[in-house]
């Protein structure tokens, strides 16, 4: 009897929403929080850890079971990009590595998978900022530590202390380039917190107050690329939100239009903006590594050398750190980097995984009257735009809030009848 009453009990435990809140904000400290962690207890430490929370995730959706919907939970888009990444350890120049990236890239997949299926948007949104406020406060903190208190550089963290003079500062993250990137996620989240008021005005104002000042200090001109294009989606979705159900398809006809001259001026005038944003430096290390990588490319432009991840020390990626006389942990662009693994066909699944669930978040956003479907589409711009000078949305935490959003946009949104309604609207103004 005792037997039975513990049983139910740990199945109530199991089944309760507070369980499920909580392996959210654990799964997404972990996603990105894995410089820190690794820096902590190094590798063995954080696969043990990856392993524990699935496993909880597991008991979470077995328990809950019933009050899933299983119908279309992935996009076509991930499993295809994940199935191709997964075929191509049979040819990869690295089987036993690219096995091991393909079983890390599932992983934090089964991660943000669970979270889009477990959270609604609302309870994803204040996941997601508490989990930033902590992490860059962290941060903040230890740059603090590290550059005022103690003037000593936390080397095993990264962390070396140049807040006194203003950046560029890297906190726990390991690179400037990552804390800008988590720094403007967690921007654009307090601000949606702000605006659905699912925190108190204190509390908001302070978080973007540290989000600001974190963003600063990273001194990332990717990250100030990024933070343009999310200001210019957030007033093109503040228009088109307030735009008549009749008229809004002809005005996301003229934003795409206006989206592609300005990508075609931006690229007439890139030299003109790299040295608007002072990134001459970080530009001209991009393209050394695109140069080496372009050697490799065409010996298998097809099918790629085998999808890894994150760079192994392992041929061809120690020639290219060789050749170009530093040490790479990636590309330097997503786009590139999948096409250099798993070749023109990865390369194109992964656009069109991020272009699909972009599109689809984004008429989600412009259409439903909260503003909380705004902070998909606004992650999946950031997302799409960081990953032409980072391959962050390939692994761990960039790659577990892409999918996140890709989910959630799915599940929300058929792209199908997405279109379809608008085309709809559109018939009706015209009769």
């Amino acid at each position: 009897m005792n037997d039975r009453r513990a049983i139910a009990a740990v199945r109530e435990f199991a089944a309760s929403a507070r369980f499920a809140q909580a392996l959210t904000l654990i799964a997404i400290g972990l996603g990105f929080g894995t410089h820190a962690i690794r820096a902590l207890i190094g590798w063995p430490g954080l696969l043990a850890a990856m392993a524990a929370l699935i496993a909880l995730c597991a008991v979470s959706l077995v328990a809950r079971w019933r009050a899933v919907e299983w119908y279309g939970i992935l996009p076509l888009t991930i499993l295809v990009f994940v199935g191709w990444c997964a075929a191509s350890v049979l040819w990869s120049s690295t089987p036993g590595r690219s096995l091991a990236g393909v079983a890390y890239l599932v992983a934090f997949t089964v991660l943000g998978v669970y979270i889009a299926l477990m959270r609604d948007t609302i309870q994803i949104v204040r996941a997601f900022g508490d989990v930033m406020r902590l992490l860059l406060a962290v941060s903040l903190g230890l740059e603090v530590l590290s550059g005022i208190l103690i003037d000593v550089p936390i080397a095993f963290l990264g962390v070396e202390g140049r807040i006194t003079s203003l950046g560029p500062i890297q906190g726990i993250f390991g690179t400037r380039n990552m804390l800008g990137f988590v720094a403007l996620i967690a921007l654009l989240t307090f601000v949606v917190e702000w605006r659905t008021k699912m925190v108190q005005r204190p509390r908001a104002i302070g978080s973007l107050v540290l989000a600001g000042l974190c963003l600063a200090l990273s001194g990332s001109p990717t990250t100030w690329i990024a933070l343009g294009a999310a200001l210019v989606a957030t007033l093109a979705l503040y228009g088109l939100r307030r735009a008549k159900p009749a008229t809004r398809w002809n005005w996301q006809i003229a934003l795409i239009g206006a989206g592609l001259v300005a990508v075609v001026v931006a690229w007439l005038l890139r030299i003109r903006i790299i040295e608007i944003l002072d990134a001459r430096g970080e530009f001209d290390v991009r393209l050394d590594v695109w140069r080496e990588l372009s050697r490799y490319l065409n010996q298998n432009p097809l099918q790629g050398w085998g999808f890894v991840g994150p760079w192994p020390a392992q041929t061809p990626y120690t020639w290219i750190e060789l050749a170009t006389g530093r040490p790479h942990g990636s590309a330097l662009n997503a786009y590139i980097d999948a096409y250099f693994q798993v070749g023109v066909i990865g390369a194109l699944l992964f656009a069109a995984l991020v272009g699909v669930a972009l599109v689809r978040a984004w008429l989600l956003a412009s259409t439903r009257r909260s503003v909380v479907y705004v902070w998909p589409a606004l992650m999946l711009v950031v997302v799409a735009v960081t990953s032409f000078a980072e391959s962050f949305a390939l692994v761990e935490g960039g790659w577990m809030l892409l999918v996140v959003c890709a989910v959630k946009a799915a599940r929300d949104m058929s792209w199908r009848d997405a279109l379809a309604q608008a085309r709809r609207a559109a018939g009706d103004v015209r009769d």
